[in-house]
């Protein structure tokens, strides 16, 4: 058997832990806290697979195992290795509290209801969208992806951080600052977790299932549920199909260019995206806002004309839904599909405009496809009767960059 101890925060470990183990593994600090079986080899953690390896030879003779780890190694922690490597039914495992657990502990906060990633060895980019699409969310931090990172990149989110480092120990730390705070300062190695919160709703509605907000019951929604201005909003019929292009999942970035009352924008978001809506209009940026609001959704909202505005967006988006455009139409959807790095979504009205749209996504190696919309619906009629009322045809076109991951969720 392979005995997965972990060092729960404030706990330290008991020191006959590894009592009986003739192999003990774990880092530098866990091994000199512990009292060491006589003869016992011991291992320190670096690199991972060699030290799997080592493991593997003592498994295979039978000659038991102890693994020393940090909080609960069964939360972004050694156990799935061990698990993938040895099989489930080899490991016992005694967790102690997570760095997670603890810094919502510090902060006086309930996480039955939060987000949970790791940018430890990973792409920041996931946490950061996760950040601003959800209003509670720990971020597991690691080097080059701290409070000082992920302050830069959410500044402007309205978003308070509460960095926790060294939890547990004499030098514990716990402190409250906003994400431009975070940006201008040197955190060094001990931070344990970020918490990034949006304060007004850090204490959500009690629920029943663990996590963050369920999805949507329904997307798609009747163009009643959107505020906007004489019908000028992408039909639910449309919203529908092009919503299954972009594929909108929590860790995504979407962009919504000419987003109108921002409809398309709005479902991503409520799908667990981050969204970014683009609009040259300032009572459209309004709308966009209060349809927002009313969704209980964030999105940001950027007032400016595609495409030149795109180029002070920032870091390149998952997926694009561009709606109207004009004459600028070509050149917005070349420029979205340069930089979009799994798929571009394009509604038109007007025939004349699909050639130079769809030339556009070819032109930037996309995959290209399309289809011509046109449904009708029913309608009442004096006489307790129905009629068929036929909506505006459109053309949906989206291309697809070749080699992207466009199923499952986000790394």
């Amino acid at each position: 058997m392979i005995t997965v101890v972990g060092a729960g925060t404030g706990s330290p470990l008991p020191g006959d832990v590894a009592g009986g183990a003739e192999l003990v593994v774990g880092g530098r600090r866990h091994l000199d806290a512990v009292r060491l079986p006589e003869g016992a080899r011991t291992v320190v953690l670096g690199a991972l697979a060699p030290a799997l390896d080592t493991v593997a030879e003592y498994v295979a003779e039978g000659r038991p195992v102890t693994v020393l780890a940090s909080g609960d190694p069964g939360f972004f922690g050694i156990v799935r290795a061990l698990a993938e490597r040895f099989g489930s039914e080899r490991l016992v495992v005694r967790p102690g509290v997570s760095s997670v657990a603890a810094a919502f502990a510090r902060a006086g906060l309930p996480w039955d209801d939060a987000v949970v990633a790791s940018a430890h060895g990973r792409d920041l980019r996931t946490a950061v969208h996760l950040c601003r699409a959800y209003p509670k969310v720990a971020v597991l931090t690691g080097p080059g992806a701290g409070p000082a990172e992920l302050g830069a990149a959410l500044r402007d989110d309205g978003r308070v951080f509460v960095v926790a480092s060294a939890l547990g120990s004499a030098e514990e730390r716990v402190e409250r600052v906003t994400p431009a705070e975070a940006a201008g300062r040197d955190w060094g190695t001990a931070v344990s977790v970020v918490l990034c919160l949006d304060e007004a709703r850090a204490l959500g509605p009690v629920r029943a299932v663990a996590g963050p907000r369920p999805g949507p019951a329904g997307w798609a929604l009747d163009e009643g549920a959107f505020a906007h201005r004489d019908s000028m909003i992408t039909k639910f019929e449309v919203r529908a199909l092009a919503l299954a292009r972009l594929g909108p999942r929590p860790g995504d970035l979407v962009w919504d260019v000419g987003a109108g009352s921002g409809s398309v924008a709005v479902e991503c978001a409520r799908l667990g995206a981050a969204v970014t809506a683009v609009e040259r209009t300032p009572d459209g940026v309004g709308r966009v806002r209060a349809n927002a609001a009313a969704h209980g959704v964030d999105v940001r909202v950027v007032h400016g004309s595609a495409p030149g505005v795109l180029s002070g967006l920032g870091e390149d988006p998952d997926a694009v839904f561009v709606g109207g455009g004009g004459r600028e139409l070509p050149a917005i959807v070349a420029d979205c599909a340069r930089r979009a790095r799994r798929v571009v979504v394009v509604a038109v009205a007007a025939l004349d405009r699909v050639p130079a749209a769809r030339e556009a996504l070819l032109g930037a190696g996309l995959a290209c496809d399309g289809v011509l919309l046109q449904s009708s619906r029913l309608a009442p009629l004096p006489g307790d009767v129905t009629r068929l009322a036929a909506t505006n045809p459109v053309f949906l076109l989206w291309g697809v960059r070749p080699h992207s991951r466009i199923e499952g969720v986000a790394p």
